[in-house]
């Protein structure tokens, strides 16, 4: 179907509408999230139009925006977000939030009332004029429409400057704020798009038909010679370093680039699972720490092996441990390094910032020292990650509940190649970086950790799931489920195949690990706190009409995620956890890594 052109709209709302969207599907806009709603009519209708866009039909605007941010994260491209005016705009807020904060594409196009109706007692009239505060990378009210050749060319450079300010350096979302008059629905008015606009202004009617109006291209930053000899040089200088990569989106070649980088420098490689990194082709030639997280737990271990050098990729690990180990020996030298804007330094340690593309630095400077290098430190290291992986083992061996340490480790070896895994905030993402082991299958983990809350998970997971990169999976636990739980709609609306892992303890299982939990009765610990739920998820799921299965048994569980993973609809396989039961199991498998770092003279 041709794509509908301005010139031969019904009227000047639909026109602005159609030379918008025109150019952002030209500029590489793919995918439109649609929420229902009456003055947002000349945006769907012209979104609806576009032959290359795939439009995603919402009833919750708090849970498409969420879905459209997990589908912008695994598509890595802007996804467009359509929603009518009032609380319906609004309530995108938490996902522009974690949006800004992780660097994720999103275009934000709220249809408003016109200026006139405005604090005059209108219904669902709020203001909309930066609504989302410094949570974008840009804002415009746009003009209320006229289909005149210099609107419609405004339409266009529009279109295409939302689109480069959403994927610029740092990427994330970007507000338009567009107010229509009536008539909102295509109904032809006289005199409103001028006959000869498509004779007396072609540029404005069909904008270039080569590609965008208005293409912009960015250049990523290179290293030089200074940079690459002064990252080399600080790895002859200093043997006792570490690769700390922090949740990023790894491009091609950066995986391949660390590993060459740390057997050359002899520094080891601490990998948080959503820095991509701890998984792929490169991983069995990477000395990767999968276990830093327990390793570092145990001060003596973290004090005996204080690193001189941290060079840093990605934003903030998630272990709690690494954080206060730098805290604690801080490093002569922490490094972040990083093509994009931001500041990433919880602790108020770093000693320096790059500018530049990590991939070829990493590369050039493994070049340089070439054929590298391991002494007592990284040979420890080592031995101190395998001492750590045998002691995991063994403490699951002899559990015979099937426990979060155990179900994670499960799901990282179920998961096949080239999987996408979405895991939920709180304990998940935690048991994630503390069990999963590094493996040769190239996995792709996508979090919230931007803002690392748990709202909006299962959205978002849908929305990775639909950009259709391969299977796909949800860790995740009970509340932040339930906190999302209408997602469901969606998944049954779109047909969307998921396998959802939910770890089920009946409440906010992370509080019993924290200091909270020894002042129970003083807190109300249970009550505001813990916040036992009772619900039984199936009759939940089956509502929404996703399938089911509570499994009872590690047997059981291994048949369900496989069925999970294979089944044409979304799947929520339930492991019941008994809380108790799971705090202690933790603390043993901690323990059990601190006795094997002794036994091995390690700490």
């Amino acid at each position: 179907m041709p794509a509908a052109a301005p010139h031969e709209a019904p009227n000047r709302s639909h026109a602005f509408a159609r030379a918008l969207f025109q150019e952002l599907a030209r500029a590489g806009l793919r995918h439109v999230c649609i929420c229902p709603g009456s003055r947002s009519t000349p945006l769907v209708a012209a979104a609806v139009a576009e032959p290359t866009l795939r439009s995603w039909s919402h009833l919750d605007e708090r849970s498409a925006a969420f879905f459209a941010l997990g589908l912008a994260q695994a598509s890595r491209a802007p996804v467009a977000l359509v929603c009518t005016s009032g609380t319906a705009a609004a309530n995108f807020l938490p996902a522009v939030v974690e949006a800004h904060h992780a660097g994720v594409p999103l275009l934000l196009l709220t249809a408003d009332r016109p200026p006139e109706l405005r604090e005059w007692g209108a219904g669902q009239t709020i203001d909309q004029l930066r609504l989302y505060g410094g949570c974008v990378r840009w804002f415009a009210e746009v003009p209320l429409p006229e289909a005149s050749g210099a609107l419609l060319r405004y339409a266009r450079a529009l279109a295409c400057r939302a689109w480069a300010e959403c994927r610029g350096a740092p990427a994330g979302p970007v507000h338009l704020n567009l107010p229509f008059r009536e008539p909102l629905e295509p109904a032809a008015v006289a005199g409103d798009v001028p006959a000869d606009l498509a004779s007396r202004d072609p540029l404005a009617a069909f904008g270039r038909a080569e590609g965008p109006y208005t293409e912009v291209r960015r250049a990523r930053p290179a290293p030089g010679e200074a940079e690459v000899e002064a990252l080399a040089s600080l790895a002859r200088a200093h043997p006792r370093g570490a690769l700390a990569c922090g949740p990023l989106d790894a491009g091609p070649g950066l995986g391949s680039a660390v590993a060459r980088f740390a057997r050359a420098a002899g520094w080891a490689v601490l990998a948080d699972p959503c820095s991509q990194l701890r998984s792929g082709p490169h991983a069995p030639g990477t000395p990767l720490l999968a276990a830093a997280d327990l390793l570092l737990r145990h001060e003596r271990f973290a004090a005996r092996f204080a690193p001189e050098v941290v060079l840093r990729l990605g934003g903030a690990p998630t272990s709690k441990a690494f954080r206060l180990w730098l805290e604690r020996h801080p490093p002569r030298h922490l490094l972040w390094l990083g093509a994009e804007a931001g500041w990433s330094d919880p602790s108020h340690l770093l000693s320096q910032l790059w500018r530049l593309s990590p991939a070829p630095l990493l590369a050039a400077a493994a070049e340089r020292l070439a054929p590298g290098r391991e002494g007592d430190w990284l040979r420890d290291l080592e031995a101190a990650e395998r001492a750590a992986q045998a002691a995991i083992e063994a403490a699951l061996a002899e559990e015979p509940a099937l426990l979060e340490p155990r179900a994670v480790r499960e799901l990282g070896a179920g998961l096949p190649e080239a999987a996408l895994l979405t895991v939920s905030n709180s304990m998940p993402v935690r048991d994630l970086d503390a069990f999963l082991p590094a493996s040769p299958r190239a996995l792709r983990v996508l979090s919230h950790r931007g803002a690392s809350g748990i709202d909006g998970m299962l959205s978002s997971a849908l929305g990775a799931a639909a950009a259709g990169a391969g299977p796909a999976a949800l860790l995740t636990g009970d509340l932040a489920l339930l906190h999302d739980v209408g997602a469901l709609l969606a998944a049954r609306r779109h047909g969307i195949p998921l396998a959802v892992v939910v770890l089920n303890n009946d409440g906010g299982g992370i509080f019993s690990y924290l200091p909270v939990a020894a002042h129970a009765e003083e807190v109300a610990f249970e009550e505001h706190f813990r916040t036992p739920h009772g619900l039984e998820l199936g009759p939940v799921a089956r509502a929404f009409g996703a399938l089911h299965v509570r499994v009872d048994s590690l047997e059981h569980y291994r048949a369900s995620l496989k069925e999970a993973l294979a089944a044409p609809r979304t799947t929520l396989v339930e492991v019941p956890v008994d809380r108790d039961r799971s705090v202690a199991h933790h603390r043993e498998i901690a323990a059990r890594v601190g006795a094997a770092l002794a036994a091995e003279g390690l700490a």
